[in-house]
């Protein structure tokens, strides 16, 4: 089965990673574990969604908007309450957002896509970005991101960790309009670790990104 998101989409090379990933899995008052191959939501139960952006609003100032089709849909759960952290948490789901834009688009320069995304995060985007458009996919359905938490290193750098649940989302061929809609397992679930620095327009772009499918910290 293809998966939306590859297992590994940089090398997050951070010694912050272990530390990140074990907070994701033991604490309930820091960030949420990272997911990572698809985007694939599922239903959110008594679970309320937060006020993270949506694929299709445009942020304040210059900020590129970003649009999905009708058939598909990023969902992102939970915020802490402190301005700063969600405002580093609006921002990653955005990153997030542009680079399935570009998939929906099939071009790796959207506006978004290097607006949200830069360095080693970017390249990555790019190459899985192109991947899709090479071989004519798209997907459809439903991404749930979830138990996400963010960390602060001073006061321009943070890291973001959180879940995907992808068992709702679907890879589908742009050619035939074929869905594959395999049964989830344990791999539609995945980890996520992430550095955000924030640039001089005050925007958190991810830099770089790591993950890890099937963690035992994102199993429901």
């Amino acid at each position: 089965m293809k998966r939306r998101r590859p297992t590994l989409i940089a090398a997050l090379t951070l010694t912050a990673t272990a530390a990140l990933t074990l907070s994701a899995c033991g604490s309930e008052d820091d960030g949420p574990a990272k997911s990572e191959d698809k985007i694939a939501g599922a239903d959110t139960g008594s679970t309320t969604p937060s006020a993270s952006p949506s694929p299709s609003q445009t942020s304040a100032g210059s900020r590129p908007e970003i649009t999905f089709p009708a058939d598909a849909k990023n969902v992102f759960e939970g915020g802490t309450g402190d301005a700063k952290k969600d405002a580093v948490l609006k921002d990653s789901s955005l990153a997030v957002n542009a680079v399935d834009e570009a998939i929906f688009k099939g071009s790796t320069g959207t506006k978004a896509l290097g607006y949200y995304n830069t360095e080693k995060a970017l390249s990555s985007s790019i190459t899985y970005v192109q991947g899709y458009i090479d071989d004519n996919d798209t997907w459809t359905g439903v991404t749930r991101y979830f138990n996400r938490r963010v960390t602060f290193s001073g006061e321009d750098q943070a890291y973001v960790t959180y879940c995907s649940d992808e068992s709702k989302s679907y890879i589908k061929n742009k050619k035939t309009g074929k869905v594959d809609r395999s049964a989830a397992t344990a791999d539609s679930y995945v980890l996520y670790n992430t550095k955000l620095a924030k640039n001089a327009a005050g925007v958190w772009q991810t830099a770089d990104i790591a993950s890890h499918r099937g963690d035992k910290a994102c199993q429901p």
